[in-house]
């Protein structure tokens, strides 16, 4: 048992090539079942694992995928991990996550990190900060230099690299389409500040919807949360106008339970007297009370497709500079909030 094996001592033992080993332990089909069974039982007995570091360095790589996001415990962010690591793991490549935490230099500091040598390329979902200020010279720097990257969700317009986003003008479209088609016509929205584009390209399907059904499009009914200041006043608020909305569609899944909450404390019955809507089906859509309409927008593919993409930068040598944009379609998932 404290025999010490590689591919080449495994290849001579078995007499079969070190390409043969190879292919068997990473469970190729290309080889016969007997042989591949075999060569796994020989590598289990005497407890030997491919040198992962020797091999990144014979490749010139670090097998290794970098993965910034703004937070962890966000369901359609856990869902977009799972997706990135799925189709990553296919390849042999392993996950190294980041937070961002929606602080540009935070976000800094992870690609100075992650850049320096860790990683062979980058998927990132920016942080609201980066938006906020327009400082975008640290994605800028790292493309002049060739370095993959592709990015996802937030993504920022005037960077020609592979995206995938969520059609959000169409969900915001769709998510109002549901309230109108209820009969609504007062109808408000809880939307982000102007420079979160997810926010803001919601907040464009809305108003799509409300001027195609020759509906009024009241200020007073449209609030951009100011995240640093208390959320469930500023919904209050709007709640508690003298004619208020009898819709209402929030561009997260945050402020529409926030909306659920401040609703019930000032006895607006759900959804007889207010129908609420949100953005993304998580956790908390379906187990809010009353349980939440939602628009779904599959996390998990997204991780999927920007991992598909990135990878398909390193392993065929793609131009980093032709930048296409893939679009997940959106769906409403209806539920007792409306």
């Amino acid at each position: 048992m404290s025999k010490k094996v590689n591919i080449k001592t495994i290849a001579a033992d078995l007499n079969v090539s070190p390409s043969t080993v190879s292919k068997a332990l990473k469970d190729s089909h290309e080889i016969s079942e007997e042989t591949r069974k075999k060569i796994q039982a020989y590598a289990k007995y005497y407890n030997y694992k491919p040198n992962s570091l020797a091999l990144s360095l014979r490749n010139q790589r670090t097998m290794t995928l970098g993965l910034i996001v703004p937070e962890i415990v966000h369901h359609f962010f856990s869902r977009v991990i799972y997706g990135v690591e799925s189709v990553a793991n296919e390849k042999d490549y392993n996950l190294m996550i980041c937070l961002s935490k929606d602080n540009l230099e935070k976000e800094k500091q992870n690609i100075e990190m992650l850049t320096n040598g860790s990683v062979d390329g980058l998927l990132v979902s920016v942080a609201k900060e980066t938006f906020e200020k327009g400082d975008f010279s640290h994605f800028e720097h790292l493309l002049e230099q060739g370095f993959p990257i592709v990015f996802f969700d937030r993504v920022p317009d005037n960077i020609n690299t592979d995206k995938v986003v969520v059609d959000d003008v169409a969900g915001g479209y769709k998510a109002t389409m549901h309230l109108i088609e209820n009969g609504l016509k007062k109808i408000g929205i809880l939307s982000t500040p102007p420079h979160v584009t997810v926010g803001n390209d919601r907040e464009r399907g809305y108003r799509k919807a409300l001027k195609e059904n020759k509906i009024n499009i009241e200020d007073s009914y449209t609030i951009h949360i100011n995240e640093k200041e208390d959320i469930s006043q500023q919904i209050a608020q709007l709640l508690k106008l003298p004619d208020r909305p009898k819709g209402l569609f929030a561009v997260n899944e945050k402020y529409a339970a926030i909306a659920l909450q401040e609703a019930k404390k000032l006895d607006i019955n759900i959804p007889e007297e207010l129908s609420v809507i949100g953005f993304t089906d998580g956790y908390i859509s379906k187990y809010t009370s009353p349980t939440l309409t939602t628009i779904a927008q599959h996390g998990y593919t997204m991780g999927a497709k920007a991992a598909e993409m990135l990878l398909n930068k390193l392993l065929n040598k793609t131009d980093n500079s032709l930048g296409q944009t893939y679009v997940i379609s959106t769906n409403v998932v209806k539920r007792e909030s409306t």
